[in-house]
């Protein structure tokens, strides 16, 4: 069974003569603990083109220390990352497996290095004898696979204890930079090794970045409309990817961003049809509205859960007649029964992975069309402006409506239209600067009032229910009821802030649609 580690460490340039300086005078330390010598040997995994080292993941089997076995490392900031363990065995284990499965695809992971390593380990120690603080000086030599290059260094490497203050490490760089100790100009043993190892006409470039300089800081400008709509469209293709093993790990608010870059994706491939193929991308699109729906599920319950519970908490005590919190407990308890696993078994269907591999291929061959070569502030501003009025209209007919289910189903339609509108603000703002951005910031806060709005209905539909089962039960439904009159003038005070709203949303989006 895996287990995961949050490891924040730095990494300092040694020679083999290299000494640690006196760290019992960091502030803080009170003892310094000679641990002893280990020797690790380390085997690093990767696909033939790299595809884990391009994001900065690395995947090991490493014997030998305190914890041999199967490693699995994902950045999280700088000197921050993940490490997601599972025992030694022969064979890449099945849970790490699914995590680099949507980078990795069908393709197969093989040795690329190995790195055995010399280190001498220290432990900083506080005033009552917790751990501060791992010091290890690191005698390395790596080994590319099959056959490749060789290369060795001495490194100092300062891992912060579990629930550390990270400050810490500064004063401990402090101590070791007075020494002449610098920080090292790699993130990993990993980096080093590949770039050390690389063949000649290869060293100096980053690994893994073959076919992928639309990294930020790796291209240039784009000069087109066909530039911009791309470089939004692998934006959120790379977040579907980098979103699906923190999906699979059940981290806060990972499928809520999962479930956002895939809409703004098939946001993308509706606004902008006149620079990327519909013929192409609408297949594409419906695939991903699945997707959405997918992730949607466990998303939509989690708010609604939110939103009753944050009613109910709001109500006085003699209002709460009955086991309302029980009931409410139950019943979200069963609506969610599964649901992770459920989400999982999605991302492991044949039908998700074809969809990775189908995105792959758009960004490989996009399907430009001729408004794709225009400037970008010619081609942009129209398919804003577009949505836009898609936007105005639904509004419109929605205000024409009297109150009730049909007006409330308008004023969904119109939300989905905001939704898109600010989007493709969004998309269009590289080119288009501080406009596009206003417009989006007005987008979000009429997305957010309808948004609220249709928060509303659904939690109506879902107290209503409740309120049935529990009069069926020989229970109170007086709360139920109560909160269901709540939420009914909540909707009715976002009915009218609408207007007002939407005529801010409205100037600002006029003024990004023409590029001023």
């Amino acid at each position: 069974m895996a287990d995961t580690k949050r490891e924040i460490e730095r990494k300092y340039e040694a020679t083999g003569t290299t000494r640690l300086p006196d760290l019992s005078r960091v502030a803080g330390v009170s003892g310094v603990d000679h641990r002893g010598v280990s020797e690790l040997d380390a085997v690093y995994y990767d696909t033939e083109g790299l595809r884990l080292a391009a994001d900065s993941l690395t995947l090991r089997r490493r014997t030998g220390g305190d914890d041999a076995g199967w490693h699995l490392k994902f950045p999280v900031a700088s000197g921050i990352r993940d490490e997601i363990r599972a025992p030694l065995s022969d064979t890449l284990p099945a849970e790490l497996a699914e995590l680099i499965r949507s980078r990795v695809k069908d393709t197969a992971v093989v040795p690329v290095v190995r790195l055995r390593s010399v280190r001498d380990v220290h432990h900083l120690s506080g005033p009552d004898g917790a751990l501060l603080a791992e010091v290890s000086v690191d005698a390395v030599r790596a080994e590319r696979l099959p056959g490749g290059g060789s290369a060795a260094w001495t490194e100092i490497e300062v891992e912060l204890a579990d629930d550390g203050d990270p400050a810490f490490l500064d004063a401990v760089e402090a101590r070791l930079r007075k020494a002449g100790v610098r920080p090292s100009a790699s993130p990993s043993k990993l980096a080093r090794a590949l770039a050390e190892t690389a063949p000649k006409e290869k060293q100096g470039t980053r690994p893994g970045k073959k076919g992928r300089s639309h990294r930020q800081g790796e291209q240039a400008a784009p000069d087109t409309a066909g530039d911009h709509v791309l470089a939004y469209v692998r934006c959120q293709a790379e977040a579907i990817v980098a979103l699906d093993p923190a999906v699979r790990r059940g981290l806060p608010d990972s499928v809520h961003q999962m479930r956002v870059a895939t809409r703004r994706l098939r946001s993308a491939f509706r606004t902008y049809r006149r620079v990327l193929d519909r013929t192409v991308t609408e297949p594409v699109a419906e695939e991903l509205k699945w997707l959405a729906a997918e992730l949607g599920v466990d998303r939509d319950q989690e708010v609604l859960d939110k939103r009753l519970h944050s009613r109910l908490d709001g109500l006085s005590r003699t209002l709460v007649l009955g086991p309302v919190h029980a009931r409410l407990r139950i019943w979200s308890v069963a609506r969610r029964s599964g649901s992770r696993d459920r989400i999982v078994a999605v991302l492991d269907s044949g039908r998700y992975l074809t969809l990775l591999r189908t995105l792959d291929a758009l960004l490989a061959g996009p399907p430009l069309l001729p408004a794709a070569a225009r400037p970008p502030r010619k081609a942009l501003p129209r398919a804003v402006h577009k949505d836009h009025k898609r936007l105005t209209r639904r509004i419109a007919h929605a205000l024409e409506l009297p109150p009730g289910p049909e007006r409330d189903l308008a004023l969904h339609d119109a939300r989905k239209a905001a939704k898109r509108a600010r989007y493709a603000a969004e998309a269009a703002r590289p080119a288009l600067g501080k406009p596009a951005r206003k417009s989006a910031k007005r987008l979000k806060a009429l997305q957010s009032v309808l948004g609220d709005h249709q928060d509303s209905v659904v939690a109506r539909d879902a107290l209503r229910s409740l309120a049935v089962q529990a009069h069926t039960a020989g229970e109170a439904s007086f709360t139920w009821g109560l909160l269901y009159g709540h939420e009914t003038a909540a909707a009715a005070v976002r009915e009218r802030e609408l207007p007002a709203v939407w005529a801010r949303a409205s100037r600002a989006d006029f003024k990004a649609a023409r590029g001023h």
